[in-house]
């Protein structure tokens, strides 16, 4: 039954009456009224390869009839394509055109009933990502790949026909979302050369070529990966340092001794060699001013 039918059904269920006059008999009535707008059917999600071609629906009913607009959400505000039909079609659909899609029905008698349809759009993978990285003989080296696919891009990585996996000539593939690595722990001339990472799903494949390559000592290149030189801790830092005095009063001289830890008390600037040294001194500053107080 088409939706206008089922309006009127609506309609005549709800407000239906006549109105009898006391002297002329009965009479009929006109009578005017207004129903907020109801969206009453409406697509379900939907997942399409792309290229393919999408309709929805979305039925309303109200009275004044509603105005039924589609709008796309997932993209910049201003940028959403928009209809105003209870239709939506969409022909060639592309991957930018995946998202949420709102459909509001309005009629200005009360606030807008508003339903959402996402959209999912499959698409063949395509690498995104793919840079030549350079590292010194016994350093880490990592290749690095980036796909975007929907559903999402599984990653292999090959040496010319070799397949590579994680714990075989040193090692390690990772995969994260859209970025695959590869890593070397600890890079020997024979790792240098060229690698191909594969992107695959459902829908086709793609791959890309990424050297790993030689650092030189005159390479300047931010993809190189340096050695680093490893140095010794001398000394750690000093924790706080308090000042000492004896009631209320600052000694002779700023002296001043550590709280606790590290390598000693400071006094006058100069550091102690010997903690035990600084409590004695402080004591017998101590000891003197008791001394002659008493």
């Amino acid at each position: 039954m088409h939706h206008k039918n089922l309006l009127s059904i609506y309609y005549r269920l709800t407000l239906s009456f006549k109105c009898e006059e006391y002297f002329s008999g009965i009479s009929s009535l006109l009578c005017f009224f207004t129903v907020p707008p109801q969206i009453m059917n409406i697509s379900s999600d939907v997942t399409v390869n792309e290229g393919s071609s999408v309709t929805l629906l979305c039925l309303a009913i109200g009275r004044p009839e509603p105005t039924v607009t589609w709008r796309h959400l997932s993209v910049k505000e201003g940028q959403g394509f928009v209809s105003e039909d209870e239709y939506l079609e969409i022909s060639d659909i592309k991957r930018d055109q995946s998202g949420e899609y709102e459909c509001s029905a309005l009629n200005d008698v009360a606030a807008p009933d508003v339903r959402k349809v996402k959209i999912t759009v499959n698409y063949p993978p395509y690498i995104s990502k793919a840079r030549n990285t350079g590292a010194s003989v016994g350093q880490k080296g990592i290749l690095s790949c980036e796909a975007s696919a929907v559903p999402m891009a599984e990653f292999q990585w090959f040496k010319e026909d070799t397949r590579l996996a994680t714990g075989l000539d040193g090692v390690r593939i990772e995969n994260k979302g859209r970025i695959s690595t590869l890593t070397f722990f600890n890079v020997s001339e024979k790792d240098y050369g060229n690698y191909t990472c594969v992107a695959t799903n459902k829908l086709g494949n793609t791959n890309a070529s990424i050297t790993l390559y030689e650092c030189k000592d005159e390479d300047s290149g931010l993809d190189c990966i340096r050695p680093y030189k490893e140095c010794d801790v001398l000394n750690e830092a000093y924790k706080r340092l308090d000042y000492w005095n004896w009631q209320g009063r600052g000694t002779a001289k700023a002296h001043k001794a550590e709280k606790e830890g590290g390598p000693g008390a400071v006094i006058d600037g100069v550091n102690s060699a010997s903690r035990a040294l600084a409590c004695l001194w402080l004591s017998g500053t101590l000891f003197a001013h008791f001394f002659i107080k008493f």
